[in-house]
């Protein structure tokens, strides 16, 4: 009796504990689904505020650690190539105090300074060493331009492996069908100013004045009649000789 009773009871045992496992197994997997589905997803990451042609622009990599926030940057090349060349914008002239404001964007490079290079015609306006601009600048002034003067201006960036190309003499503003080129480099005319089309314009009509006031003179003046009545005078007394 006690045999068949200890029998029952293991076949009990044996048979309940699969159904006691899946039941185990089914509230774990229902408690990892649960936990699951309180677990927020990842923000999607954005792009940082980084402008290439924005006046002292901070660094894309700074930008990354403000606020505790992550962002994305945009590409750029190895830093173990030199730079790409920037990309030369406005230029403002002011020919009156002889002096311009020069707009550029950084390139798609490691970039640690700018500089601007400025021809007057194939003579280099500056024969010293460069005016540099740290990695955050993209506008600059360029003072003592001559009025009416023509030059190439070229912007270059520079980092440890070398500096950016500059087309040779300065390359052209335009290409062959009409349409502006935005490279590092432009050719810039200074219109003349105010004050010496003022004065070019005075002398000219000074000239004009003398050549008007002599033509005047000479139609009109008393010797032009004197030489014309002893002319005259002459004549006929060679007439009475003849006579």
């Amino acid at each position: 009796m006690l045999s068949s009773t200890c029998f029952l009871k293991f076949l009990t045992i044996v048979l309940f504990l699969p159904y006691l496992a899946w039941n185990l197994s089914s509230d774990d997997y229902e408690e990892e689904e649960e936990e699951e589905g309180e677990k927020t997803p990842p923000p999607e990451l954005g792009f940082c505020d980084y402008d290439r042609c924005r006046h002292l622009q901070v660094p894309c990599k700074e930008l990354q650690g403000l606020n505790g926030s992550a962002c994305l940057c945009p590409g750029t090349s190895s830093p173990s190539q030199p730079p790409e060349p920037p990309r030369l914008g406005d230029v403002r002239i002011w020919p009156d105090e002889g002096r311009a404001e020069v707009h550029w964007c950084a390139p798609a490079s490691p970039v640690d300074k700018y500089w601007l290079d400025l021809w007057e015609g194939s003579d280099p306006v500056r024969t010293g060493p460069p005016v540099l601009f740290n990695n955050t600048v993209r506008r600059a002034e360029l003072e003592g331009l001559k009025p009416g003067g023509t030059y190439i201006l070229c912007v270059v960036a520079s980092n440890d492996a070398g500096e950016s190309p500059v087309p040779e003499g300065g390359g052209a503003d335009f290409d062959a069908n009409g349409m502006p080129l935005f490279g590092p480099c432009r050719h810039l005319s200074v219109p003349l100013s105010l004050r010496t089309l003022l004065h070019i314009a005075v002398g000219i009509g000074m000239v004009l004045i003398c050549i008007s006031s002599a033509v005047l003179l000479w139609h009109f003046c008393p010797w032009k009649h004197w030489g014309h009545h002893q002319l005259r005078g002459g004549a006929a007394f060679r007439a009475g000789e003849e006579l």
